[in-house]
C-alpha cells in the first residue's frame, strides 16, 4: 500500500473539514486508491475548539512544518503574501504543495509554478477553482487534446445563491444577510459580491486553458450589488434571467477575460443551476460543449478537491502543464460589443421617450425592443429597452448622456452574453 505524510498549514473550517474528511474516509480511500494518508503535523497559531488533532504534532510557527518528514505541505492558511511566502519554503525544500488558495495562486502563479518546475515537484490547486468540483485535472487531461475555444460560468457560489433568491423575489440586502447566516458568505462579503473571486478562478481558468499569465494583465470585473429584484422580473418577461458570468475567450491569439453580471436566455443550461451551484461550460473542437456542476463551497467539498490532488500525487507520472504563451494578449474590454439591457425611470414619459430614443440614435445604437412598464409608487414610470449590438467604450457615455436628462432618475444597465 502507498503512504503519503502530509503537513496542514492552517488549522480553520477547510482544514478542519479535510482532517475530519481523513478520519471518516480513511478505509473509503485505502480500498478504492491503495492509499494510507498520515497527517504528520499541523501549522496552528491557535486551537480550534470545534477539532481534536489527535497525534498530529502542533507547530505554532507554520513555517516549521517543513522540518517534519512530511511528503506534502497541504497550504489552508488563505492570503496571499504569508502563503507565498510558505508555498516558495516548501518546494525550495523539494516538497509538493497542495493548496486550495485561489488568490495566491492568481497573484503568484507564474513564480511559484517555475520554482516546484525547478526543484522537479508539484505544486496542485484543484480546490482553488470551484471547491471539488473537478475542472482543472478537466482542463490539463481529459481536454488535453482539446482545443478550448470558451470556458464561461457562475464560479462564485455565493453570488449565485444570492441572485438565485433575488430571482426568487427577495431584495439583495436580505438575501445577503441570509447567506451569512448560513455560512455562504463571510461576515465581509466583498470579495464575493465584487466579483474578485469569481475573477481570480477565471483568471486561473484562462491561464490553464489558453496560456495567459498569472496574475493576468488588468480585466473588466463587476459585482453583483447593482442588481435589483425588478431586473429580474423585467428580464423574465423577455425569456433572461441573471447571472453573474465569469468568461474566457479565445479569438485568434487574443482572450476576452471579465467578471460581471449578465443576462442569460432562461431555457440555458446556466440559467437554471440554483443556489451555492457552481456551473461551468467549456466549449471545445472534439467534443463540443461540456457542462460542469457541483458545490462551490464548503469544508466537504473543499475537502474532496484537496484530497483528490493528494490521490494524484502519490502516483502520478503525469507532467504537470503550466505553459505561459507568450504571444497571448488580453482584448481590451472597451472594444467589446454586447447587447444591453436598460432600466430607466422617468418622471415624464411624454417628453421622455422622445428625448430617450433620440440619444441611442445619436450614438448609432439600435433598440431591439423598447417598453413601458406600471407607473412605480412616486409616479416614476419604468422603461425597459434592450438594445442592438452596443460598442463597449459607447456604454458609459451613453448612460451619462441619459441622467443629463431632467426627466430621468435612474438609469441600470446589465450585459447580455450572447448564446
Amino acid at each position: 500500500m502507498n503512504k503519503l505524510r502530509i503537513g496542514i498549514c492552517g488549522w480553520g473550517n477547510v482544514a478542519t473539514g479535510l482532517f475530519k474528511t481523513l478520519q471518516t474516509n480513511a478505509d473509503q480511500i485505502k480500498k478504492r486508491c491503495n492509499l494510507e494518508i498520515e497527517i504528520i503535523a499541523i501549522g496552528a497559531r491557535r486551537d480550534n475548539p470545534k477539532c481534536d488533532p489527535g497525534n498530529a504534532i502542533i507547530e505554532r510557527d507554520i513555517f516549521k512544518i517543513m522540518d517534519h518528514d512530511i511528503d506534502v505541505l497541504v497550504e489552508l492558511i488563505g492570503g496571499v503574501d504569508v502563503a507565498r511566502d510558505l508555498i516558495l519554503k516548501a518546494l525550495n525544500n523539494k516538497k509538493n504543495v497542495v493548496t486550495a488558495n485561489k488568490a495566491v495562486i492568481f497573484n503568484h502563479g507564474d513564480e511559484l509554478f517555475s520554482v516546484a518546475n525547478k526543484n522537479g515537484v508539484k505544486l496542485l490547486y484543484e480546490s482553488s477553482v470551484c471547491a471539488g468540483t473537478p475542472i482543472i485535472k478537466l482542463l490539463n487531461q481529459e481536454l488535453a487534446a482539446s482545443k478550448i475555444s470558451k470556458i464561461s460560468g457562475m464560479l462564485n457560489g455565493t453570488s449565485n445563491y444570492i441572485l438565485s433568491n433575488m430571482e426568487e423575489g427577495m431584495e439583495f440586502e436580505p438575501t445577503l444577510k441570509l447567506a451569512q447566516e448560513k455560512g455562504y458568505a463571510e461576515p465581509d462579503p466583498s470579495f464575493d459580491i465584487e466579483g474578485t473571486d469569481a475573477a481570480h478562478k477565471i483568471g486561473i481558468l484562462s491561464s490553464l486553458a489558453f496560456g495567459s499569465s498569472l496574475p493576468p494583465k488588468d480585466f473588466y470585473i463587476e459585482g453583483i450589488n447593482g442588481i435589483h429584484k425588478s431586473d429580474f422580473e423585467y428580464a423574465h418577461e423577455m425569456g433572461f434571467t441573471i447571472k453573474h458570468l465569469a468568461v474566457a475567450k479565445l479569438t485568434n491569439n487574443s482572450i476576452d477575460l471579465r467578471a460581471h453580471p449578465a443576462l442569460v436566455k432562461l431555457d440555458s443550461y446556466l440559467a437554471n443551476l440554483k443556489g451555492v451551484r457552481n456551473g461551468i461550460e467549456v466549449e471545445t473542437d472534439l467534443l463540443g460543449t461540456l457542462h460542469i456542476a457541483g458545490s462551490g463551497a464548503g469544508q466537504e467539498a473543499t475537502a474532496s478537491g484537496v484530497i483528490s490532488d493528494l490521490i494524484y500525487l502519490s502516483d502520478s507520472k503525469i507532467k504537470d502543464v503550466n505553459n505561459i504563451n507568450e504571444s497571448i494578449e488580453l482584448v481590451k474590454f472597451i472594444d467589446l460589443n454586447f447587447q444591453y439591457y436598460f432600466y430607466i425611470e422617468a418622471s415624464d414619459v411624454s417628453d421622455a421617450m422622445p428625448s430617450i430614443s433620440s440619444i441611442f440614435t445619436n450614438k448609432g445604437v439600435s433598440i431591439e425592443s423598447i417598453s413601458q412598464k406600471e407607473n412605480l409608487n412616486n409616479d416614476l414610470v419604468p422603461i425597459i429597452i434592450i438594445t442592438d449590438l452596443l460598442k463597449e467604450k459607447d456604454h458609459h457615455e451613453l448612460v451619462n448622456n441619459l441622467l443629463e436628462l431632467d426627466s430621468v432618475n435612474t438609469v441600470r444597465s446589465i450585459r447580455i452574453e450572447a448564446q
